[in-house]
Formats: C-alpha cells, sequence, structure tokens
C-alpha cells in the first residue's frame, strides 16, 4: 500500500505506471525523487490522500523496460539515447523558426532554441560518457570502481531535471497559445515528448540501473 512516507522514486520504481501518475501532476521522479510523496504533493500543491488513492487504484501496467541489466542497457541505448539525438534537431529547428516569425508575438518563446541546443550539446556528451565508459564497466562485472562516474552522471541528471523545469516555464507547459500555427503548436508537442522521454530515461538509470553498481550512492547524491 502506498503511504505518505514514501520516497516518490520508490514509488516509481515499484508501482508499476506511478511515472505517469507523477508526470501528470508534475512531480519529478527522477532527480528529485529522494523525498517523501507528502513533500512532493505539497510541493505541486497536490492533494496528498488524493494522489494515494491515484496510485492506489492503478491497475499495473506492463513494465516497458527489461529487468536484466544487459537489456536494460540495450534499451536505454536504443529507447533514449539514439531518440534523443534523433529528436533534438528537429526541436531546435522549429524552435528557432518560431522565434524568428513570431518574435513580435508576446507569446514567442524567446530563448527556446538556445535553450534546447545547450540541453542537446550537454546530453550529448554526457551520453557518450556513458556509452564509452560507464555502460561497458557495468557489462563487463564493473573491473573498478564506479562511484565517481556514477556520481558525475547524477549530478548532470540533477543539471539536466533543472534544464527541463525552464523548458516547461518557456512552453506554458507545453501549452501553445491560441491561434498559434503548426509548428509552434508542433514544437511545443516534441518539447513535451523530450520533457517525458528525458525525465523516463533519467529515472530507469538513477533509480533502477545505478543503484545495482553503487548501493545507496544514487540516493545519496541527491539528497
Amino acid at each position: 500500500m502506498t503511504t505518505e512516507d514514501q520516497l516518490v522514486r520508490d514509488i516509481a520504481v515499484e508501482v508499476p505506471g506511478a511515472t505517469a501518475v507523477f508526470r501528470r501532476h508534475k512531480i519529478d521522479f527522477c532527480c528529485k525523487g529522494g523525498v517523501p510523496l507528502s513533500e512532493a504533493a505539497a510541493t505541486r500543491g497536490v492533494d496528498v490522500n488524493s494522489l494515494i488513492a491515484e496510485l492506489s487504484g492503478l491497475r499495473g501496467e506492463a513494465v516497458e523496460a527489461p529487468s536484466e541489466t544487459p537489456d536494460l542497457i540495450a534499451y536505454i541505448l536504443e529507447r533514449y539515447h539514439e531518440v534523443h539525438r534523433r529528436e533534438f534537431p528537429e526541436a531546435i529547428r522549429m524552435a528557432r523558426r518560431v522565434e524568428a516569425v513570431h518574435r513580435d508575438s508576446p507569446d514567442c518563446p524567446q530563448g527556446l532554441g538556445d535553450l534546447l541546443a545547450v540541453m542537446a550539446h550537454e546530453l550529448d556528451e554526457h551520453q557518450a560518457r556513458e556509452e564509452a565508459v560507464l555502460f561497458p564497466a557495468m557489462l563487463n562485472g564493473a573491473p573498478f570502481d564506479l562511484s565517481f562516474p556514477i556520481r558525475r552522471m547524477l549530478m548532470e541528471h540533477d543539471d539536466l531535471g533543472d534544464q527541463l523545469e525552464t523548458l516547461g516555464k518557456l512552453t506554458t507547459d507545453f501549452l501553445p497559445p491560441p491561434g498559434a500555427c503548426t509548428t509552434w503548436r508542433a514544437l511545443y508537442a516534441a518539447c513535451q515528448k523530450l520533457d517525458t522521454d528525458l525525465r523516463m530515461h533519467m529515472h530507469l538509470e538513477n533509480n533502477v540501473l545505478f543503484p545495482r553498481f553503487s548501493g545507496n550512492l544514487a540516493g545519496d547524491a541527491r539528497d
């Protein structure tokens, strides 16, 4: 049974379908998931009892990601690393277009293209380090201490979590203004997908994969 004292990140791992509920209520279950459910609910202005009822009523969605470490890493690489690399350039292109065409509109998301470009660059470097060092070490049975690289990945995830908060603010929580053109609407839809994918990506690493090689390190690094 879900209780208000449980950590958000633990609920996200243990309760199938909980991540969708947290996303709906804009509760961060990845980078800032090391807080009790009651605190997370209060931060977002959500009634904790209603939230518990919603979580308790879940039917139990199938877990999409595989459980075995080699399969999970392969899944992360294909489902998230490669997808991010494909989708960021188009989002940046659309953001530049919207900012140029609608620069005189008070609703124009000025700075969105720059934010997405920074996120894409930093994420590309982050993923490259995982692919070159961290994941091969995990697949090889962790032949050396992984504490430092994991701590670094967690810190970079925290930075990305802050960037996602800014992304939500710039896009008014991915809600285009009335009368927005097709490109503008497509841009916000793309940004919402990036937000959803990145949060799930970080959740799988922070709360599922990394603790297998670091004990309580993942939790300690975010407390």
